[in-house]
């Protein structure tokens, strides 16, 4: 196509270049004034006509000449002559000797005229006049010559012109069909082109749609994989906990040194393969992008305590020091998603442990040098060992897939090779990354940063709607959907001392009968609850025939604080979202900002301010959070709170035991919902340490190691008799009896 366009503009281009040479020979031809040529000799020759019979007639006239008349005739003759003189004239007339030789003959008359007429003399005599005659009569025949001369020139003349324009007529025809033709070679190719693209468009199509499905293919067999993968690692992680939950169990009984060899070899193969199996579905999720974050307030501290606590044993293991320490400007509260947070540490300060056999692990938490300019801060935990370092080959290789930093055939070192993609990746998808410098012999520095949330600014709302100025209060009718005894107790408590009125159910069943058949101004609705769920049973009040029964503003009561649990209840059709444990001032401003500030009783903001959020605070290691207990008996007598928690301390053994056998069974969300009841309930009690226990086996019962779920279920059966004792010092609880000697 492109070579043809060339060859047409070539074409054009001669085509135009003859048309031009064309018109400029037509032109010459045109300009050459044959016609004039003819016109001025028959000119010439009627003024010399004129001129001799005015001769004559001044010869035969008597004296004196007419001399002015004579004149006259003689100079116009004379400029008709002239004429044929002029340049264009000469070019026609050069080619014919004839014309030259009567021209000169005339001009030899002329000069020997303008002597008999020059201005020298005034008159002439009859004799002079009549002298010339003859030579004026002679020149009839020169005149006559030429006007013959002339007009046989002319025809020739006309005929070349004929032939000329005979000949661009047809050089004109000739380029017109060239063109034609070209034009229709064009238009032929054009055509065939475009059939072409068409269907090159339409094999694009067909080759986009067999892509379209083939991609759907791949994402469902990808989603397949993901699916497959998940299934499988819930599959197979259910028996490995019950497996090593009754490893566990059976390190309690007695056994010899050497029957508690091999069951600690067992207890380290189990643990490793549900490793194996943890890394396999953390993978597919972030492959199929179905892992989302869940951040929440942190005490940046206790989760630095925590991650020190599951990884020293393995530091000691092997005689290394364990260094954990944050800067002095590292904020207290964070928002972070701390169980991944914890699974990249674990994960860097697991493999610093690995790789060292001498000297120490160091976990160092600073913010960045841009941490002054705000938004642009970023909160680093550095990992840095004293192992056997990484070359340069191999670094930038770390965090690809099934790539070890020792990868010998006779490595000593298990793992799949995901650990570190999976750090990375988590870290990206929290905002931030994970980088890596080292030197072999020397050992290595990881650096994983996160995105700077400082959680502080969160307590700014609500000490500010707290304070407001508070209008008398207006009692409202409140439904409570709550199953647990002690949390029900808790909650009277708190409505009852705001002036409001209540009743309790304890499922989502009750809820949705009592909804239909009483009106309430209020609703909280546990998440959690047996026969039907807080989520469903808000969707069936919202479905109620009744309009003022299906439009009660219902507000969302559980301990997970997640943006994900939040967005299920505003989908499901709540209004608001409390966060346990529920206090005094949360409340408050929840129904202040439902109902206004009329609906609410005067509550002083101080001991909220002190306390700062307490669901933030789940992690604290006292027994008895005195905050929490303080924020408590602002709603309630010490004898009041007192029962409560002996009630749930009565409660204790039960639920450990509970725990236990989940544990057993390889249930681990039995676990998970046994310890969320748990810690809900500890969190309003103010029971800091049970609560924090409590969260641990929440967040660990999916992924930590039996062994180790086991012992946290061993630390909180050994906290509930401590709890006790701190809330009986407190003077919340009465001693208990000595026994009788």
């Amino acid at each position: 196509m492109t070579l043809l366009a060339l060859a047409l503009g070539v074409v054009l281009a001669v085509a135009v270049w003859v048309q031009l040479n064309q018109v400029e020979r037509l032109t010459q031809t045109l300009q050459a004034g044959a016609e004039m040529v003819v016109l001025d000799v028959h000119q010439a020759e009627s003024e010399y006509l004129r001129l001799r019979e005015q001769w004559q007639h001044a010869v035969d006239a008597p004296p004196p000449p007419d001399r002015a008349a004579l004149q006259f005739r003689y100079e116009i003759w004379v400029s008709r002559i002239g004429l044929l003189r002029g340049e264009r004239r000469a070019k026609v007339m050069r080619s014919s000797p004839e014309f030259e030789a009567a021209l000169g003959r005339v001009d030899a008359f002329v000069v020997q005229a303008d002597r008999l007429f020059a201005p020298a003399t005034p008159t002439y005599r009859r004799e002079d006049l009549e002298a010339m005659l003859p030579a004026l009569r002679a020149l009839n025949g020169d005149l006559h010559e030429m006007s013959v001369s002339a007009a046989l020139h002319v025809s020739e003349q006309l005929t070349q012109r004929h032939l000329a324009l005979r000949r661009h007529n047809q050089v004109a025809l000739a380029l017109t069909a060239s063109l034609l033709a070209l034009v229709l070679a064009f238009a032929w190719v054009a055509w065939r082109q475009l059939r072409q693209l068409d269907e090159r468009r339409r094999s694009l199509e067909h080759l986009t749609g067999v892509l379209r499905v083939a991609r759907h293919d791949a994402e469902a067999a990808s989603h397949a994989k993901s699916t497959f993968l998940a299934n499988m690692s819930h599959e197979l992680r259910t028996p490995f906990q019950g497996l090593l939950g009754m490893l566990s169990l059976l390190r309690e009984t007695g056994m010899n040194p050497r029957q508690i060899d091999y069951l600690r070899t067992a207890t380290e193969s189990a643990d490793h393969l549900l490793a194996l199996l943890n890394d396999i579905l953390d993978m597919s999720q972030l492959e199929a992008g179905r892992l989302t974050l869940m951040p929440s307030t942190v005490d940046l501290r206790v989760l630095l305590r925590e991650v020190e606590a599951l990884m020293r044993p393995q530091a000691a293991a092997k005689n290394l020091a364990l260094h954990i320490d944050a800067e002095p400007g590292v904020p207290e509260r964070v928002l972070l998603d701390a169980t991944r947070v914890k699974q990249v540490l674990f994960n860097l300060i697991g493999n610093a442990i690995k790789f060292s056999d001498q000297g120490a692990v160091v976990l160092d938490v600073r913010l960045t040098a841009a941490a002054a300019e705000g938004p642009s801060a970023m909160l680093e935990f550095v990992v840095s060992d004293t192992g056997i370092g990484i070359d340069a080959e191999t670094l930038p290789l770390l965090f690809q897939r099934f790539v070890r930093a020792d990868a010998t055939p006779a490595r000593r070192h298990g793992g799949t090779g995901l650990g570190l993609e999976i750090s990375r990746n988590l870290a990206r998808l929290m905002g931030g990354d994970i980088t890596a410098s080292s030197q072999p012999g020397e050992g290595s520095r990881f650096c994983f940063s996160v995105p700077l949330h400082d959680a502080r600014v969160d307590l700014v709302v609500p000490l500010v709607d707290a304070t407001e100025d508070a209008q008398p209060a207006q009692p409202l009718r409140v439904l409570v959907a709550e199953d647990h005894p002690v949390n029900r107790q808790y909650l009277a408590a708190l409505l009852e001392n705001m002036g409001h009125r209540t009743r309790f159910v304890g499922n989502g069943d009750e809820a949705v009968t009592a909804a239909a058949e009483e009106r309430f101004d209020l609703v909280l609705m546990d998440l959690h609850m047996p026969v039907t769920d807080g989520l469903t049973a808000t969707r069936t009040i919202r479905a109620l025939p009744d309009r003022v029964a299906a439009t009660v503003p219902i507000v969302a009561l559980t301990a997970d604080a997640f943006p994900e649990t939040r967005d299920r209840c505003m989908v499901a059709g709540m209004n608001d979202f409390l966060t346990k444990p529920v206090s005094a001032q949360k409340l408050a401003v929840t129904i202040r900002r439902l109902f206004g500030a009329g609906a609410t009783s005067d509550i002083e903001p101080q001991a909220e301010a002190k306390g700062g959020d307490a669901a933030a605070g789940h992690m604290s290691l006292p027994l008895l959070d005195p905050v929490s207990v303080a924020t408590a008996l602002e709603t309630m007598s010490p004898e009041r709170l007192g029962a409560m928690i002996a009630a749930f301390l009565d409660q204790g053994p039960a639920m450990a035991q509970r725990l236990r056998v989940a544990v057993r069974d390889g249930q681990p969300l039995e676990l998970s919902v046994q310890a969320h009841a748990a810690r809900g309930v500890a969190l309003n009690l103010g029971l800091a340490a049970l609560a924090s226990t409590a969260q641990s086996l929440q967040d660990g019962a999916s992924h930590l190691p039996a062994h180790e779920v086991a012992r946290l279920v061993q630390r909180f059966e050994e906290q509930i008799p401590r709890s006790r004792e701190a809330a009986e010092l407190a003077g919340l609880l009465q001693p208990a009896p000595m026994p009788a000697k």
